[in-house]
């Protein structure tokens, strides 16, 4: 029988972290990685594919980054916490010291009668899987996507660049409803309007139609449509099969319940990633937030903390970015509705400016900064950033500042550098610009 000092059941981005850190870091000798996937690919890659990468092979996750770490390619199918050991679908018993799982997510298909038939797929990350798709795509004319995420915005604007005629079907009343204002919503759909998607939203899918294989999807209200492909992309839930059959306890989210130090009900095993219960850095509560910037996070945290407490959890934000043609898009922490959903009072200021200096430079473009504060303490509670490129790393560093508590005050009087090919000008940097203005009002 092998064993190790640690053993990590999953090798998508939270598994894959842990055993680095546990290789480079903390120097475990003995770890062993168990996966299902010959290949793993970089999750938010996965819709890149079929437009700007153009394939599977090109958003791989090498297993260099695993260290000293033993790959196992083969499913773990029980845990024995008396034995402390895993068995896999392949017969091996391997044993333990620590166990952290890492067993992901699948993804949510809606009871719609049609689900189940030819040439409707999910967002699976599988490689095989991925690449029947691309070559459906290949010969297909209309795409409909059904959920209005980024997910879902991603993959329309990807697919619409192979030419095809696609449409979005979002149930709510805007696409990215659930983590933008309403105004970064109204642009992101002006953006995939712009680029020619169909975008419907405010109604469901009904039904997908077809004889065996789809041909069409019949929609809430009545309308059908043609379609060759359907994409669904609704979200995930998280896989805890192995950690019920354990009899590890399950969270209010679903997810495997753990501690702040990533632990669950059993002190030798440890949840992370999308498969473990999230909770939320405002308010504690458990939230449904499954991102890989999150799950790297708690990687991090769990194997700090394998054989002693070290370091807290203090709960997920919520960073997120995308890009829809040359509009990019970032959100971090609390939007303003979000906030006062969660009976937050907040104060909401904004700036913006060109995100080089002077705005003659090359490549050049608008960025704006909404910032949310707690109007009482002044604490910064979340941002929000959309223009050029540049968006998704300003979001990071707010996403930086709201971590650390930072007031309005600490903001308008941040030091940071600039440089004319890379910034906006020191005079109108538009974090400390919005902070100042929000200053000023409150003065």
């Amino acid at each position: 029988m092998k064993s190790a000092d640690l053993v990590v059941i999953g090798g998508s981005a939270a598994g894959l972290q842990a055993a680095m850190v546990a290789s480079r870091h903390y120097m475990i000798d003995s770890i062993i990685v168990i996966r299902q996937e010959e290949k793993v690919l970089v999750p938010c890659g996965i819709p890149y594919i079929f437009g700007t990468l153009g394939s599977a092979d090109k958003n791989l996750m090498p297993d260099t980054l695993l260290g000293n770490a033993e790959l196992i390619v083969d499913e773990a199918t029980a845990v024995d916490r008396s034995s402390q050991t895993v068995s896999t679908a392949r017969g091996e018993t391997i044993g333990y010291k620590k166990l952290i799982l890492g067993s992901g997510s699948r993804p949510i298909v809606p009871p719609i009668p049609g689900a189940d038939l030819e040439n409707v797929f999910t967002v699976r990350k599988d490689v095989g899987y991925l690449q029947q798709l691309q070559q459906v795509l290949a010969g297909a004319q209309d795409l409909v996507v059904i959920g209005g995420g980024f997910i879902g915005v991603e993959f329309a604007d990807e697919c619409r660049k192979l030419g095809l005629n696609v449409t979005i079907v979002e149930l709510l009343p805007r696409c990215l409803q659930l983590v933008c204002t309403e105004d970064l919503c109204t642009r992101a759909e002006e953006k995939l309007r712009e680029a020619g998607i169909r975008v419907i939203t405010a109604n469901g899918v009904k039904s997908i139609l077809g004889d065996g294989k789809v041909d069409g999807v019949e929609l809430s209200d009545g309308e059908r449509l043609k379609t060759d492909v359907v994409i669904i992309g609704i979200g995930v839930a998280p896989n805890t099969e192995l950690a019920r059959e354990a009899g590890l306890e399950i969270g209010e989210q679903r997810g495997i319940k753990v501690d702040e130090y990533m632990m669950t009900t059993d002190p030798n095993i440890f949840a992370i990633g999308d498969c473990a219960e999230t909770f939320s850095f405002f308010t504690g509560k458990p939230v449904p937030l499954r991102l890989a910037s999150i799950a790297t996070a708690e990687a991090r945290i769990a194997v700090t903390n394998l054989f002693e407490p070290r370091r807290k959890n203090q709960g997920a934000m919520g960073v997120f970015s995308t890009k829809i043609g040359d509009l990019a898009i970032g959100v971090a922490g609390l939007h303003e509705r979000a906030a006062a959903e969660a009976g937050f009072d907040v104060a909401i200021s904004e700036s913006a400016a060109v995100d080089k200096h002077p705005g003659s430079m090359p490549g050049a473009a608008q960025l704006s900064v909404r910032l949310v504060f707690e109007r009482e303490s002044r604490r910064l509670l979340g941002g929000e950033t959309w223009g050029g490129p540049t968006a998704g790393e300003v979001v990071n560093t707010l996403a930086a500042l709201i971590s650390q508590g930072v007031t309005v005050e600490d903001v308008a009087f941040l030091q940071v550098g600039t440089h004319p090919a890379l910034t906006a000008s020191p005079l109108a940097y538009q974090i400390v610009s919005a902070a100042e203005r929000a200053l000023a009002s409150a003065a």
